[in-house]
């Protein structure tokens, strides 16, 4: 070949890879959706699904239970963070708190209300409805279990401040349960929070299931308040559900 033609030959080939289209990566998510969800005993719920983009079939799920006096918007960032990661997550306003009717000291009837969350992730056509977990902070971590030991749906909960008995919501009985058919937990507790640490240890021991245990040193944080103080367990938290609902 002529010193002309290489030239020509390499101007050509550097012409087709300037033109070449980047390897693509997964799709980005949509934006978050709002939802209403109605429940078994007549009221309406608000909601906000985070959604990963490209449809598709296959996805796990998790349902994001707040603290009592908290909504749905306390999850913002695990939302997002699960949807970049493939993962839909709904986060749910119980009754009486942010945008859902009903009554906030009706503790016991909020079971229904995560029921609903997880009954209406079933209907998605683009979850595995065999395979859904639930984040509760406080009483949402009193919450998760009670719906879990009863929902083999459930495969896997987080439970950040947990506590055996929330006002009268005694879960221990349900965590066992869970416990027993190899359910899988994450818990999240703080040292100077010795009520939620002293519950995260004991619900560690029980059954045979897969265990992930996180102790924040040096504050007496609480609830969704750790993931403000610690950014970090936002992504262990969906590192979490991907290894225990994958």
């Amino acid at each position: 070949m002529t010193r002309a033609g290489a030239a020509a030959a390499g101007v050509a080939g550097l012409a087709l890879l300037v033109g070449r289209a980047p390897a693509e990566g997964p799709p980005a998510p949509g934006p978050p959706q709002a939802v209403a969800i109605d429940t078994a005993d007549g009221f309406k719920l608000a909601a906000t699904l985070y959604e990963p983009g490209g449809g598709g079939e296959g996805k796990p799920a998790v349902l994001a239970i707040h603290h009592e006096g908290g909504d749905r918007s306390v999850w913002k960032a695990l939302g997002e963070r699960a949807a970049q990661q493939r993962i839909s997550l709904l986060a749910l306003d119980l009754r009486g708190h942010g945008d859902s009717g009903g009554s906030s000291s009706a503790l016991g009837a909020m079971q229904q209300d995560v029921q609903a969350g997880i009954d209406w992730l079933k209907t998605r056509p683009d979850v595995v409805a065999s395979r859904l977990g639930i984040a509760g902070a406080s009483l949402g971590a009193a919450l998760a279990p009670l719906v879990a030991a009863l929902d083999p749906a459930v495969r896997s909960i987080a439970l950040l401040s947990p506590s055996s008995e929330y006002r009268g919501l005694r879960c221990e009985a349900s965590m066992r349960k869970f416990a027993e058919r190899a359910g899988a937990v994450m818990l999240v507790a703080s040292t100077g929070d010795p009520y939620a640490l002293r519950t995260a240890h004991h619900f560690e021991a029980m059954g045979t299931g897969p265990r992930d245990l996180r102790i924040v040193d040096g504050t007496n944080a609480h609830c969704t308040a750790l993931l403000a103080i610690r950014p970090d367990l936002v992504t262990s938290l969906v590192d979490w559900f991907q290894r225990s609902l994958l």
